[in-house]
C-alpha cells in the first residue's frame, strides 16, 4: 500500500511539474509621459510629488485651469487622497501648474 501511495504521489508531482508554466523575462517600454512633466518652474518638485500617484498625462489632460482651481486641486490631493505633500511643496506645485497649464 505504501508503494502505491508513493508511486501515486511521484506521478502527481511529475504531472504537475510537466504542466507548470514557463516564465520568460520581459522588457517593457513606458510611454514618454513616464519621464515626467514638461519643463517649467519647480518641475523637479512636481515630478517628485505628483508622479508617485499618477502619470503626468493624467494632470495635463485636464482643461486649462486658473491658479485658484489648481490650488483647490492640490488641496484636494492632500486632504481627500492623503498625498504626502508639505505646504512648501504644495505652493511650488501650484506655481508650476499656474505657469504651465492655465489659460492665458
Amino acid at each position: 500500500m505504501k508503494l502505491l501511495a508513493i508511486t501515486g504521489f511521484m506521478f502527481l508531482a511529475a504531472t504537475l511539474a510537466a504542466a507548470a508554466p514557463v516564465f520568460k523575462p520581459m522588457s517593457m517600454d513606458f510611454p514618454q509621459d513616464a519621464a515626467g512633466f514638461p519643463d517649467g518652474p519647480n518641475v523637479k518638485t512636481v515630478n517628485q510629488n505628483c508622479l508617485a500617484c499618477h502619470s503626468s498625462d493624467m494632470v495635463l489632460d485636464q482643461p486649462l485651469l486658473p491658479r485658484t482651481a489648481w490650488a483647490a486641486e492640490v488641496t484636494k490631493m492632500r486632504n481627500a487622497y492623503k498625498a504626502p505633500i508639505g505646504d512648501a511643496d504644495a505652493a511650488l506645485i501650484v506655481d508650476y501648474l499656474a505657469a504651465t497649464h492655465a489659460p492665458p
